[in-house]
């Protein structure tokens, strides 16, 4: 998909750092905020060519990026990377903590190394973030944070993962209420959206099947559905809109009458 700059954009002159931004939801937001005129952060633990390529194609039209690789389980990875973003910018705009990962197990096989592994990317990264990032916001920031209906819905193998998204959006409400007015916290609590990030997880596709055939939308939510919303919630429209989860499911976890 070739890029093309907005010809009104919303964020010229902004910086926005997201984690985990080399693929999937996290790609396409980098993506569509550089389209809106953001400088984008572009942050990765182990794919360097598709951030390289998020990057590239980024500045084919005019975008600025900058390229981290930081281990999110790594407190001191987290301090190099907003070092380097400080160094280069000066600023940050809007923070997005997208980057998530999960021992995709059974409640009674998962392990503590695995389950630590879980907290330490989801949660602790996220709260170390925004201790970063805040004091580089200025007078007004944003900052996002994606979640899924696995926080308060139970799915097959998703102990780890949805125990720690139940944590990123109690959080956040606390970040929402502590840090204002200066910053605007919210969530996106994302449905079933078909990224490779999920491929690992056991009886995948049999489980989207299920999903499609129930979702009221008709079909299921894409990483552009999700970086419609975060645009939003980022901007100063969505300024009365706080500490709140917004689901973007495609009507998947109303609660239906058959």
């Amino acid at each position: 998909m070739s890029l093309q700059p907005a010809m009104h954009p919303r964020f010229a002159g902004k910086v926005v750092v997201i984690t985990g931004s080399s693929r999937g939801i996290g790609r396409r937001m980098a993506e569509r905020f550089a389209q809106e005129g953001a400088a984008v952060v572009i942050n990765y633990f182990r794919n360097g060519p598709a951030a390289r390529e998020v990057a590239e194609e980024i500045e084919e039209i005019g975008g600025e990026t900058l390229v981290v690789k930081a281990n999110m389980a790594d407190p001191e990875k987290i301090d190099a990377l907003f070092e380097q973003v400080e160094r280069r910018f000066g600023k940050i705009d809007v923070f997005i903590h997208n980057a998530a990962s999960g021992r995709n197990r059974p409640l009674m096989e998962l392990d503590q190394k695995g389950y630590r592994w879980t907290e330490d990317v989801n949660v602790q990264a996220y709260l170390l973030c925004v201790q970063h990032a805040v004091p580089l916001m200025g007078e007004r920031g944003n900052i996002l944070a994606l979640s899924s209906f696995g926080s308060d819905h139970v799915l097959p193998y998703y102990a780890s993962v949805g125990a720690t998204k139940a944590a990123i959006e109690a959080l956040t409400r606390y970040i929402a209420v502590e840090l204002a007015p200066q910053i605007n916290a919210n969530v996106i609590s994302a449905g079933a959206v078909v990224t490779g990030a999920l491929e690992h997880f056991p009886e995948i596709e049999g489980t989207f099947a299920r999903v499609e055939e129930k979702i009221p939308a008709g079909r299921m939510v894409t990483a552009e559905d999700v970086a419609n919303v975060a645009l939003f919630l980022c901007s100063p429209e969505a300024e009365m809109i706080r500490g709140q989860v917004i689901r973007v499911d495609g009507g998947l976890t109303l609660p239906l009458p058959w």
